[in-house]
């Protein structure tokens, strides 16, 4: 998996879209409270920090590949106060697990992975018999009207220099992709859907708030002193087609992957 350069701080600021979204999937996790939980992908660990305050019996552990984002969880939710609770830096594609889980748990995460396949498989080792899976990400079709824009900003003069040998680094799969790596890993699927969503920025600021702390693999293309400019031009194409609502915000459309299963 590839490791960016996160900014935890400005990405905790960012993603209340995300958090939304994590927190209506926490629903559909109908816990018991004496379940052992692994989140991957946690990120900034608010999200793991509310889970692990439902498993009174239980215990959850946060993995994440950026270090950053692991140090800001650490800070942000220390042992001492959420016992239950654990931290640490991790792959999502190497998981290093054996059979200690009944639930694996990941939200807006694996679509950071192109090839998804070792993660299902890993995903698989770290469960005990029986546990299950929840996941969210990215699915396919998700974002289209950014990645358009982009599409075109990465092949115009101005910054094609900086995307030579680029691939697009984002796995946004779809049911029947992601239900073949389930059945080859020895999990059971249950429901994989993709869920259209809208997405809602507070105006340009917001969007660009999130195009910053989430396109990375773009934005870390170009050098430090130019990037600004590459995101105004973005959310400034992106706006011209898809202008705010009498509200003042901004919408983007996405499409989620979401994922259960269960291992057999």
């Amino acid at each position: 998996m590839n490791s960016y350069r996160w900014d935890a701080h400005d990405y905790e600021k960012n993603s209340a879209q995300q958090r939304q979204w994590a927190q209506e999937l926490l629903q559909k996790l109908e816990l018991r409270g004496n379940e052992t939980i692994l989140d991957i992908g946690c990120g900034d660990g608010k999200i793991t920090a509310e889970i692990a305050t439902l498993l009174p019996a239980g215990s959850i552990t946060g993995i994440d590949l950026s270090e950053e984002m692991i140090a800001l969880a650490r800070q942000r939710f220390p042992s001492l106060i959420y016992p239950n609770l654990h931290f640490q830096k991790a792959d999502a594609a190497s998981l290093p697990f054996e059979a200690e889980f009944t639930v694996i748990f990941s939200n807006a995460a694996l679509h950071w992975i192109s090839d998804n396949r070792p993660v299902v498989n890993g995903m698989s080792r770290s469960l005990k018999s029986g546990g299950r899976i929840l996941l969210q990400m990215g699915g396919k079709g998700n974002a289209a009207e950014i990645v358009a824009v982009l599409d075109k900003m990465i092949q115009s003069p101005g910054w094609s220099e900086y995307f030579a040998d680029f691939r697009f680094p984002y796995g946004f799969f779809s049911q029947s992709e992601y239900e073949v790596w389930l059945r080859q890993a020895g999990l059971k699927p249950g429901r994989v859907e993709l869920v259209p969503k809208d997405m809602v920025h507070p105006g340009r600021a917001g969007l660009l708030g999130w195009l910053r702390t989430t396109w990375l693999p773009y934005t870390q293309r170009v050098p430090e002193s130019k990037r600004e400019g590459f995101l105004d031009e973005l959310a400034d194409t992106y706006l011209i087609d898809h202008p705010l609502d009498e509200q003042g915000q901004v919408h983007v459309r996405m499409v989620r992957l979401e994922v259960e299963a269960v291992k057999v």
